[in-house]
């Protein structure tokens, strides 16, 4: 197989767009990010923008670019290449062709579009190789703690969409079936107690900080009412991490999205939740659920350079990473 050349990945999100070029070692050369624009033609012109921006910045011409990866919300046909319904960027209704549209503005060259989740797992899966270079191919979720809660998979090198393109959505199994009512219409569903809105609804914020951060910082200082919702908070993401491992036995579990942001503390708790759950079973002490936790890289967005890989293989649609 020929070696890659450069690629460029896009994360857009509702409020920012973050861009980087990969280089063939899969290094990042560099990144940038900008306001996202609204509606089909400015998702599209903010896509051209972003990517002529981070080329400028790596110091490549646009025509030395082999492949542009797209991660971004909504229903993505990976297949087509066409995003719908992503209601937080104005599209609604009628699909945008953004792969198609994205490679007549830049002259030709592929590009690939995934789920904004997909192309985080792909990131993480990318990173993690990186830092931990490993004999085989990478099995690894990526839990997003965010306004949701839901993982994106990568098994055996490969990204996992599912038949139906569900896999991953463990936010919506019920862990409690008399909980509160859940917007997908089940109740108790585990992301009303993982995601990074449960801790918004559970401990609200008094000073417009990030919820997590104060809940944390309260914690720390002995609140026992912290204590008590920190702890709880934890044990729902161990709960997530353990599903996830006894699901599918991904070696990795990254946490990432806003809460993650909260870094050491955070996984801390997890995995003290996680040893504590083991403490009663030989058999999930055998599967060392605390050491499989990991968090995603701060450095550098996960997304956008999972984009990059994605982008990579624009052809085939599916990202092989080994």
């Amino acid at each position: 197989m020929a070696s890659p050349g450069l690629s460029v990945g896009l994360d857009i999100g509702g409020t920012k767009t973050l861009a980087v070029v990969l280089a063939p070692d899969g290094t990042v050369m560099a990144q940038t990010r900008l306001a996202t624009s609204r509606g089909h033609h400015g998702v599209l012109d903010g896509a051209v923008r972003a990517v002529e921006g981070v080329a400028r910045a790596a110091g490549v011409p646009v025509e030395e670019i082999t492949g542009v990866g797209v991660g971004i919300p909504g229903l993505v046909d990976a297949d087509e290449g066409t995003v719908r319904h992503a209601v937080n960027l104005g599209l609604d209704g009628e699909p945008l062709e953004l792969a198609t549209l994205l490679s007549a503005r830049l002259g030709g060259v592929g590009v690939g579009v995934e789920n904004d989740l997909n192309v985080a797992a792909v990131g993480a899966a990318h990173l993690v190789e990186t830092a931990e270079p490993t004999t085989g191919s990478t099995d690894l979720a990526f839990l997003a703690l965010g306004t949701g809660l839901a993982a994106g998979i990568v098994l055996d090198g490969r990204l996992r969409r599912g038949s139906h393109g569900a896999a991953g959505e463990i936010g919506h199994v019920p862990v409690d079936p008399s909980g509160p009512p859940c917007a997908c219409g089940q109740r108790g569903c585990l992301e009303l107690y993982a995601s990074g809105s449960a801790v918004i609804a559970a401990w609200p914020t008094t000073t417009g900080r990030p919820a997590p951060v104060e809940l944390f910082e309260a914690a720390d200082a002995g609140d026992p009412a912290a204590v008590a919702v920190r702890d709880r908070y934890a044990r729902s993401v161990a709960a997530a991490v353990r599903m996830l491992v006894l699901s599918v036995d991904v070696r990795y579990v990254v946490l990432g999205g806003g809460v993650s942001q909260l870094g050491e503390p955070l996984l801390r708790v997890v995995q003290e939740a996680l040893e504590d759950e083991s403490a009663a079973s030989a058999f999930l002490r055998s599967l060392d659920l605390p050491g499989r936790v990991r968090l995603a890289p701060g450095r550098v967005p996960v997304g956008a350079v999972g984009a990059a890989v994605v982008g990579r293989g624009y052809a085939a649609r599916v990202p092989d990473l080994r």
